[in-house]
């Protein structure tokens, strides 16, 4: 059973940044691809970001492209968004996610984080 847990979350002026976290546990880290979903208030999760096993490949959502970047660290089973000019629009729970291959799709997903909240003033 792999575990997700989030962090870095919080509060932050448009223009700014925030670098949000991923830790895993319970699993085998460089086997899974892993991605990054975003919820806004009444409305649906969405894909944000996603990076293959190995690293080499990555994925964005046309509405971050440029400004989020989706890294990971196999040694420390870990994964990072690093997230640079914050709109409002990014206002969200921004959640992990675990599975076999890097895609959009969130069912392609197996293991999931409990979510971490990032606000964005204007």
């Amino acid at each position: 059973q792999v575990q997700l847990v989030e962090s870095g979350g919080g509060l932050a002026q448009a223009g700014g940044s925030l670098r949000l976290s991923c830790a895993a546990s319970g699993g085998t880290f460089s086997n899974y691809a892993m991605g990054w979903f975003r919820q806004a208030p009444g409305k649906e999760r969405e894909f944000v970001a996603a990076i293959s096993w190995s690293g080499s490949s990555t994925f964005y959502a046309a509405s971050v492209k440029g400004r989020f970047t989706i890294s990971r660290d196999n040694a420390k089973n870990t994964v990072a968004l690093q997230m640079n000019s914050l709109k409002p629009e990014d206002t969200a729970v921004y959640y992990c996610a675990s599975g076999p291959r890097a895609v959009t799709a969130q069912a392609r997903y197996v293991y999931w984080g409990q979510g971490t909240q990032v606000t964005v003033s204007s």
